[in-house]
């Protein structure tokens, strides 16, 4: 019979730690979670120092019995060397799972009563929703500003490339160039100017290697370069933590913990690793330290870095064994981490600055003296130098001639919107949630249709904006960025055992149920019924009534369930439509984000993000749009806007 018991949370895990450890220990998964707080009810004790209610999850109490059976068997020679679980840690999660029972389990049902069933709020998702409506606002409020850019085309005496410089501004700085008649009267001046070489700055820069992968530091790259949503990307990686059948070695993990906010990597592995590099790439290639593994105030340091368990293991020699997405994700860890180990790439650098009777221009260069961690891993955004190739032969007496001065015209752009990799990567920034957190968070609020994702990108749909508004008026504080990372710091004192658990909760609670019992008031107030319209159900011959849907809104016959008869929400705008003078509706994509278009649709195919203004631009006689608190034309290359301040009452 076996002396030690070893309890794991997956049933995958079993096989792998148990090759390991020998006939000498017994081996069972917990299968998840064992006990949680209970779904009908919030579970907290609040008049009795805001004790947890815990009970058994439905369904673990065969395995619990189990496990209690294989403690009292196989663990008493354990307990003469035990060790003690670490109560902090414990009451942090504690303390993380009883806020946010609170908030969903109490202002949840008000979203019911005010909404429709089936919404929630959360004390990270709430915020994350937030975050994604304001960067809406900002975009949809942006008005782009004109801009040229101006190059020169140099000759150099003895060269038979010519030479690129970028205009960069005159003697005292740097210059924007607004408009054509501005770049036009540039252009005059800098045709009859004379070139000459004022400045030339030659060295080396080294670029560090990146470091390993956090969990967001991995979404965020499997994103970019795999096209892998975050949840995808979670999922994945569990498969390769857990363990995978590999040809020749049985069920192996191949990866660390994936649940991390560390860069941190142990000794072992980094002295493993540079035995690998030096082996495989030579000694000039390995780094001469195992990398910046500082620790900031909002990492908790509880894991590694997300690595290949055997560096040795490489892709290639582990391929036939996994699927393509498998072995995709793989490798980009096993490339990040090898990378991290490396030395820098070193560029050989050259900088000119060259003067045209009182204006500068800038011409820029490098070449890689040696590639360093860029034999393994080259990130997604990497930088490359275009145009130019070193300029050996360039310095303060080299002769210039004009060959061209070449302008092009450009519009500042909006902010991007959030995808799931920035979301998550702001969220982090922000010191808001935790690696489990981001791929759940993000989850939920497609899943409730608050947001919807198209070519990457995160909108927000007109139920999201309405679920939102109620928590920004009712619950400020909830969705507040600062007020969340503040949360988020303490909770982390209470891990350091630093703070109490229940002074962190007890001070959370009175401010949250104060605010419940007046939004509750507020409810009462209002009579909340179906908006009725004046369009007749062709079936029952009702009037048809606005209802809400996972989509937004829709017309529903009130008959229902005896007449099931629905149609689309079309909200009329009163505003004529630019192309054929028909009525402008707001319409939905088929995943739910709000755009304008003619009624009159597919005959006429106007259609526009930003709402139609019914004043011609007075300088291109086109149809403007609302943009914040002005009207810009719809045609950026016109570039006209104006303020759009509300008229005063008579």
């Amino acid at each position: 019979m076996a002396k030690y018991l070893v309890i794991v949370e997956s049933p995958a895990k079993v096989k792998t730690i148990k090759k390991f450890l020998g006939k000498n220990y017994e081996v069972t998964a917990s299968n998840g979670h064992v006990r949680d707080l209970p779904k009908s009810q919030l579970g907290i004790d609040i008049e009795h120092g805001f004790e947890p209610k815990y009970i058994t999850i439905r369904g673990k109490g065969d395995i619990l019995a189990k496990l209690r059976k294989e403690v009292k068997n196989a663990v008493k020679s354990a307990l003469k060397t035990p060790r003690e679980v670490d109560i902090d840690l414990v009451n942090a999660q504690q303390a993380r799972r009883m806020l946010d029972r609170m908030v969903g389990y109490k202002i949840s049902p008000l979203l019911w009563a005010k909404v429709k069933r089936g919404l929630s709020a959360g004390r990270v998702q709430s915020v994350a929703l937030r975050m994604i409506c304001d960067r809406e606002e900002e975009i949809n409020a942006f008005i782009p500003k004109e801009y040229w850019t101006l190059d020169a085309q140099l000759g150099i005496e003895g060269e038979k490339r010519p030479l690129m410089a970028k205009f960069h501004g005159d003697a005292s700085g740097k210059l924007e160039i607004p408009s054509q008649q501005e770049f036009e009267e540039l252009k005059k001046k800098l045709e009859k100017a004379e070139y000459t070489v004022l400045e030339v700055k030659r060295g080396e820069r080294t670029k560090k290697a990146p470091l390993p992968f956090t969990t967001s530091t991995l979404q965020q790259e499997a994103s970019k370069t795999l096209n892998f949503s975050i949840q995808k990307t979670m999922r994945i990686a569990q498969q390769l933590y857990e363990g995978i059948d590999i040809k020749g070695q049985g069920t192996v993990g191949l990866i660390t913990y994936l649940r991390t906010d560390s860069v941190r990597i142990s000794e072992e592995a980094s002295q493993s690793a540079k035995e690998y590099i030096i082996e495989s790439y030579g000694e000039t290639y390995a780094a001469q330290h195992t990398g910046e593994n500082t620790k900031s105030s909002k990492i908790q340091d509880a894991h590694e870095a997300i690595r290949p368990s055997d560096i040795a293991r490489a892709p290639v020699l582990v391929k036939e064994s996994l699927s393509r997405d498998q072995f995709r994700l793989y490798q980009l860890i096993w490339k990040r981490f090898a990378a991290s180990q490396m030395h820098g790439a070193v560029y050989e650098t050259t900088s000119v600055i060259i003067g045209a009777d009182n204006y500068r221009f800038h011409v820029s260069a490098s070449k890689i003296l040696f590639d360093g961690f860029l034999c393994v891993y080259t990130e997604e955004d990497e930088d490359k130098a275009k145009g130019n190739v070193l300029l050996h032969s360039i310095d303060g007496d080299s002769k210039l001639t004009l060959q061209n001065l070449e302008g092009k015209q450009h519009f500042t752009q909006p902010p991007a919107h959030y995808t799931e990799a920035s979301l998550v990567k702001s969220l982090e920034e922000l010191g808001i949630g935790r690696p489990s957190t981001y791929s759940p968070t993000i989850t939920t609020i497609l899943a409730r249709r608050y947001v919807v994702k198209e070519n990457k990108n995160l909108y927000v749909t007109e139920l999201g904006e309405v679920v939102n508004a109620i928590m920004k008026e009712s619950f400020p504080t909830i969705v507040d960025e600062r007020f969340t990372a503040n949360l988020e710091s303490l909770l982390d004192k209470v891990e350091e055992g630093a703070v109490s658990w229940k002074a962190v909760v007890s001070n959370f609670y009175p401010d949250l149920q104060e605010a419940v019992e007046v939004a509750e008031k507020d409810l009462e107030k209002i009579k909340i019924e179906d908006e009725v319209t004046d369009i007749i159900c062709e079936e029952c011959g009702r009037n048809l009534v606005v209802k809400y849907g996972p989509h937004g809104k829709f017309l529903a016959c009130p008959g229902f369930p005896e007449c099931r008869n629905t149609k689309p929400y079309l909200e009329k705008t009163g505003i004529k439509c630019p192309l054929c003078q028909k009525e402008v509706v707001l319409k939905k994509t088929k995943k739910g984000r709000k755009y304008y278009g003619c009624e009159n649709n597919p005959e006429c195919e106007f259609m526009s993000w930003q709402k139609p203004s019914q004043k011609p631009c007075p300088k291109c006689g086109g149809y403007m749009v609302e943009k914040g608190n002005k009207l810009a034309c719809a045609d950026k290359q016109c570039g006209y806007s104006e303020s759009s301040a509300p008229k005063k009452a008579e």
